[in-house]
């Protein structure tokens, strides 16, 4: 059940700590009594999501330098460690892939395997293909979004087996995809940052060739939303405590929050993150997954994981898309892709 909105001294803070760009633009924003996004009525919220986001697509200009090739990605069971589980749901439904391939970089190609925003109830594979053809074409490198199942229809892990089955399959066929399988970063943002984050740890555990690196962008990690961030952020309308506790138990129904949750389903109840992949980890410091995701950097650096993490002051959760054009969505983005480059063995393109 929602929790009542009860602001403290933090969240009446929240316009005069916040980035004069960024809320400006938060100004602009439809929202509901419920904030931006209404998990309350959650067909309308995923109908009005995909409009918007088909709109913004349609005005933006293609970008000829760019391909989009639809592919499915065949389920061919788990490798590895006997001790893991196979999908609970067992099914044998090949997981949708959008390959964007920048036309003129030669091969083969390193690849990302991007995992949408949308608190794992939102969204679509589709959605931000306007800004990674961008980042496919100043990186020379090709972007795997997945079009994972989403909850309730599909409660976690199920997503993650989504994940877990793309990654297998670019690595299988990395070679007839002209892709570079030695090459291969796992990343994703907000809810799919929390699906990226359970794949990695899928992928170790199962024995599967180690990926180059995670990229979590403001990453929904832990259900259990005991954190202090968790309880100040409740009235800036873009993915507060109340949306987020919605959104955990339509992922999780009744286990949200108790002992029953794997870390494939909330990658904070890991206890074990030692031999993961190098990580990148960026959040804004008005975001209600803010201590989490500095918890999980953390813990990765305790345990030997080396982390690159950015927590922007003054930032909102997802505040790069509500505010593309503003300093900090701009610092962030040339900070993101110069990782990714260095990642990649690329020469970063200056801005």
């Amino acid at each position: 059940m929602a929790e009542t909105r009860t602001p403290d001294s933090r969240t009446h803070d929240s316009r005069r700590l916040m980035d004069q760009e960024l809320s400006l633009a938060l100004d602009a924003v439809p929202m509901t009594p419920n904030g931006a996004f209404d998990l309350t009525d959650l067909a309308t919220t995923r109908a009005a999501f995909r409009a918007q986001a088909e709109s913004a697509a349609d005005s933006s200009p293609a970008n000829p330098s760019v391909t989009v090739e639809e592919h499915l990605a065949r389920r061919t069971g788990r490798t590895g460690r006997a001790d893991v589980p196979d999908s609970p749901d067992g099914l044998d439904v090949p997981v949708p892939v959008r390959l964007l391939r920048p036309t003129t970089a030669p091969g083969p190609l390193p690849v990302l395997l991007w995992f949408h925003g949308g608190g794992q109830v939102l969204g679509f594979a589709a959605q931000d293909e306007p800004w990674l053809s961008e980042l496919a074409a100043s990186l020379g490198c090709a972007v795997a979004s997945v079009d994972y199942r989403l909850a309730p229809e599909t409660p976690a892990p199920g997503a993650a087996e989504d994940g877990f089955t793309a990654y297998q399959w670019l690595c299988r066929e990395a070679e007839a995809l002209g892709l570079d399988a030695t090459r291969i970063g796992i990343a994703g943002q907000s809810g799919g940052g929390g699906i990226a984050a359970a794949t990695t740890l899928l992928v170790r555990d199962r024995g599967a060739a180690a990926p180059l690196f995670q990229s979590l962008t403001y990453p929904m990690l832990d259900d259990r939303n005991r954190t202090a961030s968790s309880h100040e952020i409740t009235d800036i309308g873009i993915w507060d405590r109340s949306t987020n506790l919605l959104a955990w138990q339509a992922i999780l129904g009744d286990r949200a929050g108790t002992e029953d949750v794997c870390p494939y389903a909330a990658p904070a109840r890991a206890t074990d993150l030692a031999e993961l992949p190098p990580t990148f980890i960026t959040v804004g410091d008005l975001d209600c997954f803010r201590d989490e995701d500095l918890d999980y950097a953390a813990r990765l650096r305790a345990q030997g994981v080396p982390v690159e993490l950015h927590l922007y002051p003054g930032a909102y959760h997802a505040f790069d898309l509500i505010a593309p054009g503003s300093r900090l969505a701009a610092a962030f983005h040339r900070t993101w892709f110069d990782y990714l480059a260095r990642q990649f063995g690329a020469v970063p393109v200056p801005a």
